[in-house]
């Protein structure tokens, strides 16, 4: 973990022709919130408490699992009628403990409602959390960290500070303390101010951090300090217990 961030994941970039794209069937999770964040493409998302929202590009999509939740990820028909690409992250956030079991909630942040800056000439999305003088008005649980920044070959980023922090590289290459950073690679970097990283080529990357939570559970789709809770969840969902999502009823996805 990095902070509350306990999984990570790029998606794509991936083109799909016509007649195909992404599918996700309804799903579980608990004890999590799960954000979504897109550079091309669009996502149709639905879930139990009854949200049904399209991401796009520079949307953030908020989903607190909580106590538990179901959802989808499909492509409307007008997406997948034309060839298209695919290409964004999808991370969770474990909850703190005293959180892990409020009730199931969705966001939806649109790009125009990210706050963004430059910084010695750096373009800086702040996603989540608070950097550089400004705030996010996304919802969080404990401190939190989330950024994207584009910087051009030669450009130099300060840093913001942060309890732990990593940098993602979605594409170009960093270099940082001496050390090649290269494409696809998260690198954790320790708490002391002033760390500096530098461009070797046009780089776009997500910075990633904040309060430590302790030890956490995960399996399939669930996080949790507790086993047993992870134990009863996967149950819950063998048995049918969790809401369904609404306007997706039929499919789901088995475990």
């Amino acid at each position: 973990m990095v902070g509350p961030w306990i999984f990570f994941d790029e998606m794509g970039p991936a083109d799909f022709p016509a007649g195909q794209g992404i599918n996700v069937l309804p799903h579980p999770h608990i004890g999590l919130a799960t954000v979504t964040y897109l550079f091309e493409g669009e996502i149709l998302h639905r879930d139990s408490v009854g949200s049904c929202q399209p991401i796009r590009p520079g949307d953030i999509n908020l989903m607190v699992a909580g106590s538990g939740i179901a959802h989808s990820e499909r492509e409307r028909p007008e997406i997948t009628a034309t060839d298209h690409r695919l290409h964004g992250l999808q991370l969770w956030l474990a909850l703190p403990e005293t959180d892990e079991e409020t009730a199931p909630a969705f966001h939806h942040y649109s790009n125009d409602d990210i706050p963004s800056l430059e910084i010695d000439g750096v373009p800086v999305r702040v996603m989540i959390g608070s950097a550089y003088g400004v705030t996010s008005p996304v919802p969080k649980f404990c401190k939190t960290l989330y950024l994207e920044a584009t910087l051009e070959a030669g450009q130099t980023l300060t840093l913001p500070e942060a309890p732990e922090r990593a940098v993602y590289i979605a594409s170009g290459a960093l270099q940082a303390h001496g050390s090649e950073l290269p494409t696809h690679s998260m690198t954790v970097f320790s708490s002391e101010p002033g760390v500096a990283i530098t461009a070797t080529e046009d780089s776009r990357i997500v910075v990633i951090g904040g309060e430590p939570l302790g030890k956490r559970f995960i399996e399939w789709n669930f996080v949790s300090s507790s086993k047993a809770r992870i134990d009863q969840a996967r149950e819950d969902w063998r048995a049918g217990r969790f809401e369904k999502v609404v306007g997706d009823e039929e499919e789901f996805i088995p475990y």
